[in-house]
């Protein structure tokens, strides 16, 4: 189970959303799931045409006046059965790999300003990433509420609202116990 190739799945799953081409796939993961798992045009592509092969997906063209041909891809029943399949399988455990956790473990080797420092920009991230999944609610609250699929991604977004909170109650702690005390 560990060997399976997750991007697959990602790209299955967005295409259970609707059919799309590689460039529309890549733009949906910036404006969704890109704040947990990202995936490159290098990346996209491939898995594209293996999922084509596999017969997991279809691909059509689309005839453009004065711009390349788009090339649009479809989930198949086998598809979505096989993203069915993956989505009902237990999770597997991830370990972390955090470079602020890493650096702060070493932080003896620097100094504390710098130890703060790095504490500060993850912070000020965490408070940007809160209110983008803020912004992602209200869009999902007003826009898509009456989709099925609307209370999974409120769920989603508010793992990411509850995280981003907590990683920011996190780096005041942290910070309180680095600063210098007189």
């Amino acid at each position: 189970m560990g060997s399976k190739n997750k991007s697959k799945y990602a790209i299955l799953g967005l295409l259970s959303l609707q059919p799309m081409s590689g460039y529309d796939i890549r733009k949906k993961i910036a404006a969704s799931i890109g704040h947990f798992w990202s995936e490159s045009y290098g990346q996209i592509y491939p898995i594209l045409r293996q999922l084509v092969q596999e017969g997991l997906a279809t691909r059509t063209v689309e005839r453009q006046e004065g711009k390349p041909d788009r090339y649009v891809y479809a989930l198949t029943d086998g598809g979505r059965e096989q993203l069915v399949g993956w989505l009902q399988e237990p999770v597997e455990s991830a370990t972390e790999r955090n470079e602020l956790l890493l650096k702060l473990f070493f932080g003896r080797q620097m100094t504390p300003a710098d130890c703060l420092a790095h504490l500060r920009r993850f912070h000020r991230h965490q408070r940007q990433q809160h209110g983008e999944f803020l912004a992602l609610l209200q869009v999902v609250d007003t826009q898509f509420t009456h989709l099925p699929d609307a209370i999974y991604w409120r769920s989603v977004i508010s793992y990411g609202l509850e995280t981003s909170e907590a990683l920011m109650r996190w780096c005041d702690k942290t910070a309180s116990l680095l600063e210098p005390h007189p």
